[in-house]
């Protein structure tokens, strides 16, 4: 841009940039900032943006998007205050609300408890520090050069501070007792009178890959360790990493770490990546679009052992293959955790089984949003689905109008900057 043309912009004296808010997942899309991957340079108006754009967290479309603008905290106590619900605002149980799980949907359903009732008392409990981000911002983070302190929209304590939540961080839930209507944590017990299951998945690991040898990059403290491991790339140099799933997370990854300079290998029992969504044929074009960088597929096989080889790793595979790597990450599926569920007593279906409209559980009293529930035997594991089932949660346990929870067919967005996609 020239000296000139600028000072004639300047001149022009255009309207402030705007925000406008996706109602799927709560992503912000600022007008100043764009969308790089989705090729919406900085300055991109809301206006010009085309409909065939996709939210960059959960691939919803521009219709939507609202206008958005940050209350202040006047305007946050007058809103809580307006959408106050007489009859369950006063009723107290022992106990209140408890929240497993401080991710997107323990943090969804603590922010739509507390649109309906302000005083309502809310605990939530997290393995981790309960620090608010955008999950799916972990396999782009390396060629965004984002760092922790800007992957993290929130610390947990404020976040608690501006809910007025409890929050019991870097405390593991052992079991329920629903009869007593008790968690049990490490830390002692908590009484509920609503628990919320929003606890997520875990990764699978294949036989022959014990979980000491390898990243299982499913939060942000993990992946951040991972960075840690990984080192500086001016000083440290590049690494081999070898990644084993081709599928969404592991794709993602690969591109990510590649474009940050580290030499990657992806494998995966597939023929190619991606291979989930065999009607579109997205693997040949994806592998095209990676022949500039340092990544290396290699379909077909299957992991026989992971062992530690020096300083570093190697991995062997049941067709006599070896590779060999400074760090491994397992991307090879998510499961759901049955411990709480199971001393519930609640149905299960590879997850805790839940209504198809009210998310309610088998047992009186426990509800379950997330990554760990199924609806008639399907999870659903993205993030769009997360902020409709909070509200329908919040308003079953606040006594509120009903807000029947509708699965509906998903939009996948993979960032895999080097081509991107939106799948459904």
């Amino acid at each position: 841009m020239t000296p000139a043309t600028s000072g004639v912009e300047l001149a022009l004296d255009l309207p402030p940039y705007l925000s406008f808010i996706c109602d799927a997942c709560g992503y912000i899309y600022n007008e100043a900032d764009g969308d790089m991957d989705g090729g919406l340079a900085a300055g991109t108006r809301y206006a010009d943006i085309p409909d065939d754009w996709a939210c960059p967290l959960c691939g919803v479309t521009k219709a939507d998007f609202t206008p958005y603008k940050a209350p202040g905290l006047d305007a946050l106590m007058a809103q809580l205050q307006g959408r106050r619900v007489g009859p369950a605002a006063s009723r107290r149980d022992s106990g209140g609300v408890v929240i497993v799980g401080a991710g997107r949907a323990g943090w969804q359903t603590a922010e739509a408890l507390r649109a309906l009732d302000p005083d309502l008392p809310i605990s939530i409990v997290t393995a981790c520090l309960g620090d608010v981000y955008d999950k799916p911002l972990l396999s782009v983070a390396m060629a965004r050069s984002l760092t922790a302190d800007r992957l993290v929209r929130e610390t947990g304590a404020d976040a608690a501070r501006r809910l007025n939540v409890r929050l019991l961080s870097e405390t593991h839930a052992v079991s329920v007792n629903s009869a007593l209507r008790t968690l049990r944590t490490t830390h002692g017990p908590l009484r509920y009178s609503h628990l919320v299951l929003a606890h997520g998945a875990q990764a699978v690991l294949p036989t022959g890959m014990p979980a000491s040898l390898c990243w299982r990059v499913n939060h942000l403290g993990m992946y951040l360790l991972l960075r840690a491991a990984l080192g500086d790339l001016t000083t440290d140099g590049a690494k081999k990493v070898l990644i084993v799933g081709a599928g969404l997370v592991g794709s993602e990854l690969a591109n990510d770490l590649a474009l940050g300079g580290h030499h990657v290998t992806l494998i995966d029992t597939q023929d190619q990546p991606l291979a989930r969504w065999p009607s579109v044929q997205v693997g040949q074009p994806l592998l095209a679009a990676w022949q500039s960088l340092p990544l290396r597929f290699v379909g077909g096989v299957t992991v026989a052992r992971l062992v530690r080889q020096g300083q570093g790793y190697q991995l062997s595979t049941t067709d006599g293959q070896t590779f060999d790597a400074d760090q491994v990450i397992a991307a090879t599926g998510l499961h759901t955790p049955s411990r709480l569920a199971l001393s519930a007593g609640l149905a299960w279906r590879d997850g805790i089984a839940v209504d198809a409209e009210t998310l309610t559980t088998s047992v009186q009293r426990i509800h379950a949003l997330g990554d760990c529930i199924t609806i008639e035997g399907r999870s659903s594991r993205f993030i769009e689905p997360i902020a409709r089932q909070a509200r329908t949660v919040a308003a079953a346990i606040c006594g509120a109008a009903p807000v029947p929870y509708a699965a509906r067919t998903g939009v996948v967005r993979v960032k895999t900057s080097s081509w991107p996609l939106t799948l459904h």
